[in-house]
């Protein structure tokens, strides 16, 4: 099937500044698609291109088969965006806003529909210049989800809102997902995209410096095991730490730390020697890696190799 989202060779520039320079990715249908960076990676400015708001300045992005640019009306009714920051009157209710979006977007849902989807219904007759900024993100979201859109575009959908709100959105937007809609999704909270994305995008300085799946992304990473021995024991008492399937490790203030590609070998090679022993492991962590430290490290290397 044709990807829901294309991009060959995209850039954005400003005046001398190259804020994208030159990405491909696809997204397909019914897929939800993270793209992450630090900030000033190019994240807001490849959204706006895929959202149709700006022409890029090379190559090529199709939303749905079409240009968002310049094919916008056959686009715009088929998506929902949230930007990073909306823009409402402030004297409307909640309400109110709601109606006067539905009346411009094609096919919309009932207002108390979409507001219930955000668990905002008890907030209807609030003004809107009194809303909390994370209920002002719950009003974005539902204005995005107004049209019942084939392809959602999140920015940064869950700033500023508290852990249970955040955790009602995930679960909104799994929902979302299950009934076909496609998402592409910009996040800081890495525990985000790891808990909802099938594939993602890290971008550094308007490349994407590496993609894929999460899982796959993540694996790239070694594992971790720390511990600590009793005091009148050594790390060279241990089996050969090659052998175990470490590949590197280091001792900081009486704690060990093992780096592994294979953490269940590591692991169980590990206690079968303490049990055998009859050392005890104070402190025992044994971990894979996250999508924080393998975020993490990309970014400080490809510092790095900037600073070369």
């Amino acid at each position: 099937m044709n990807p829901v989202i294309e991009t060959v060779g995209l850039k954005r520039s400003y005046r001398d500044f190259d804020a994208v320079k030159g990405i491909d990715f696809t997204v397909a249908r019914g897929e939800l698609f993270a793209l992450l960076g630090t900030n000033g990676a190019g994240k807001t400015s490849t959204l706006e291109l895929l959202e149709g708001q700006a022409t890029p300045t090379g190559g090529s992005v199709r939303v749905l088969g079409h240009d968002p640019f310049r094919e916008r009306s056959a686009v715009r009714h088929r998506i929902g965006v949230m930007l990073q920051e909306g823009g409402f009157p402030p004297e409307l209710t909640v309400l109110e806003t709601v109606r006067m979006w539905a009346g411009c977007t094609s096919g919309a849902r009932p207002a108390d529909e979409a507001l219930d989807m955000t668990n905002l219904s008890d907030r209807r007759a609030v003004r809107v210049k009194q809303l909390s900024g994370g209920e002002r993100r719950r009003l974005d979201l539902s204005l995005a989800l107004l049209g019942r859109p084939e392809v959602l575009f999140l920015d940064e959908p869950t700033t500023g809102l508290d852990a249970q709100s955040r955790r009602a959105t995930w679960e909104l937007i799994r929902e979302l997902k299950l009934q076909g809609t496609t998402v592409l999704l910009t996040t800081h909270y890495l525990e985000e995209a790891e808990q909802l994305a099938d594939r993602l995008a890290i971008m550094h300085q308007g490349l994407i410096a590496t993609t894929g799946r999460v899982a796959d992304v993540v694996a790239e990473r070694p594992a971790r095991i720390s511990f600590r021995l009793p005091q009148d024991r050594l790390l060279g008492e241990l089996p050969p730490l090659p052998a175990m399937g470490v590949t590197r490790h280091e001792t900081v203030g009486g704690t060990v730390r093992l780096e592994t590609r294979d953490l269940q070998r590591t692991a169980t090679e590990l206690l079968t020697w303490a049990h055998r022993t009859g050392v005890t492991l104070h402190g025992l962590d044994a971990r894979s890696a996250s999508l924080e430290e393998a975020f993490m490290e990309i970014a400080k290397g490809l510092d790095h190799e900037e600073t070369r």
